[in-house]
């Protein structure tokens, strides 16, 4: 059995490696299509390949799609809060180094996942889970309101004091808090009144999420005409101790947003930051990479633990009804797949990005962002239909705000942060009343 897991395992890897380099596209995308042809019975496959090679798509992905997020600035909701200092390191040619560090920060978390806090997890969780369970709402409040209230006025230079003044300052959180609402009103109608056809309704925040975080930039890419920077893919040495520093902050950040529900890697990795007070961008980036494959990779961990079996993230509900689960022997499955997939994701970084720097620089990032474009668009309305495609356009109305004015790209979460705390507090339906939806 143990060749067949390895195999799986790579080839999963060598396909989430490969689907990490297309501008917009995520993996969930593409284990969609996967679920689909499995469930209508296009194809078949035991749970030892199945597990394995959804193990392996998804960790490879996860390592790896930093890539067009820095690279070609298309972020995806997990991944968008690194374009900041990774937008400074393309601008000084140092695009590859950013990559490089945001992997070894996923890699060092990886490492800490299966090896150390993966065995622990069926014995520990689920007193941990018992402890938190009935607090949930409360957090989750208590995270929207900081991730509101830490976005402060920012300084519009010297001018005199007064009515304009104030307006100026506070227009980037005002429009941040005005996205949140937005997206969260969007969700509320994903949720309650989803145009997506019933068959594909675990699909249902798959445009949204598309409209809300990945169209906006390509459509910026394309409109500006941006131009990228001669990057450097001569080796890199490192900084141990800032990658160190990241990857512990990223593990807390990432912890923090795979155990409580709806927080996403972006959100868990803001939290980090601030409660570790990082101020180095190189260890910013590797805290972003760690967390990001803390929350996408643990969420799949999760899903197989015996005992202790919880549902985090599209990928987790998605394969939870193709494989038995909560088993010993699914999730030692599980575990060494994850470790096959990070090794063959870190053997394939430095090939791929350099690949990928070689078509920015012969075709430009204004050809690829069309390309994607197409891509996301085709994809989006092959899987949900017209419904879909109206939800996507609505998130890029409400993703272009935080661009177009400065806020947070992160407000966009209010898509499912507003909706499920409301929910969880026990006021979704008459929310969802108010708002004309039942």
């Amino acid at each position: 059995m143990m060749p067949t897991v390895a195999l799986a395992a790579a080839v999963g890897a060598g396909l989430g490696s490969l689907l990490a380099c297309i501008p917009g596209l995520h993996v969930y995308n593409a284990l969609a299509l996967f679920v689909v042809m499995l469930t209508r019975g296009s194809i078949s496959a035991p749970a030892e390949i199945v597990v394995p090679f959804a193990c392996g798509l998804i960790v490879a992905f996860s390592m790896l799609n930093t890539l067009p997020s820095i690279l070609a600035a298309a972020p995806d909701e997990s991944a968008f809060f690194t374009v900041l200092p990774g937008q400074k390191y393309l601008a000084q040619g140092r695009g590859y180094e950013a990559c490089l560090i945001t992997a070894l920060g996923g890699m060092g978390a990886l490492l800490v996942l299966t090896l150390l806090i993966g065995p622990l997890v069926p014995r520990w969780l689920p007193a941990v889970r018992a402890v938190f369970r009935p607090h949930g709402h409360w957090v989750l409040w208590s995270v929207v309101a900081f991730m509101l209230l830490s976005e402060w006025p920012k300084p519009m230079g010297m001018r005199q004091p007064g009515w304009r003044a104030l307006a100026a300052a506070w227009r980037s959180p005002g429009f941040g808090v005005l996205t949140f609402l937005l997206s969260g009103w969007l969700g509320f109608i994903v949720i309650y009144r989803s145009p997506v056809p019933a068959e594909m309704a675990f699909q249902n925040l798959m445009p949204a999420f598309a409209g809300l975080f990945t169209l906006p930039w390509l459509v910026v890419n394309i409109v500006s005409r941006v131009t990228v920077p001669r990057q450097r893919t001569d080796p890199v040495v490192p900084s141990w101790s800032s990658i160190l520093q990241g990857t512990g902050a990223g593990l807390l950040g990432g912890s923090f947003a795979v155990f409580f529900p709806v927080v996403t890697a972006g959100v868990g990795g803001l939290l980090a930051g601030h409660a570790t007070s990082l101020r180095d961008d190189r260890a910013f980036l590797a805290s972003q990479g760690a967390a990001k494959t803390v929350y996408i990779v643990g969420a799949m961990m999760l899903l197989f633990a015996p005992g202790a079996r919880m549902v985090r993230g599209g990928g987790a509900w998605m394969v939870q009804g193709l494989v038995e689960t909560g088993g010993y022997r699914e999730y030692g499955m599980a575990l060494a797949a994850l470790a096959i997939g990070g090794a063959v994701a870190l053997l394939l970084f430095s090939p791929l990005t350099r690949l990928f720097i070689g078509l920015l620089h012969r075709v430009g990032c204004r050809v690829l962002s069309w390309g994607a474009l197409i891509a996301v668009v085709v994809l989006v309305g092959g899987l949900t239909g017209g419904g879909g495609l109206i939800l996507m356009m609505t998130g890029l109305g409400i993703g272009l705000i935080p661009l177009l004015f400065g806020a947070r790209r992160m407000n966009g979460l209010g898509v499912v942060m507003l909706p499920l705390a409301c929910i969880m507090s026990g006021h979704g339906p008459r929310v969802a009343g108010w708002l004309g939806l039942l």
